[in-house]
């Protein structure tokens, strides 16, 4: 068996595996860098979700609670309105 299997010169290999080696680390540290990035992307975007929703809440809450004011107004109103159309009818 022929131990030597690279017919090219080796200060040629030499280089091209030295380039090849640091196209895959650049490589890499690119994608590194893109997956911290979109890593943040994410955590800032369900950060946002999560206070809109949080604002959400409240602002139904806040309805839920304004809708029952109202609800309690009208009563009070229709009770007066009516309180005042007995008195009126009464004399």
């Amino acid at each position: 068996m022929d131990t030597n299997i690279y017919t090219t010169p080796l200060r040629k290999l030499a280089r091209f595996f030295q380039t090849s080696r640091d196209g895959w680390k650049e490589k890499c540290q690119e994608a590194k860098q893109e997956c911290k990035k979109l890593s943040n992307q994410v955590r800032a975007v369900e950060k946002s979700r999560n206070r809109w929703k949080e604002v959400a809440r409240r602002k139904e809450q806040q309805i839920r609670e304004l809708k029952q004011q109202m609800c309690q107004d009208k009563n009070a109103c229709a009770s007066a309105c009516a309180g005042a159309s007995d008195a009126t009818r009464g004399s």
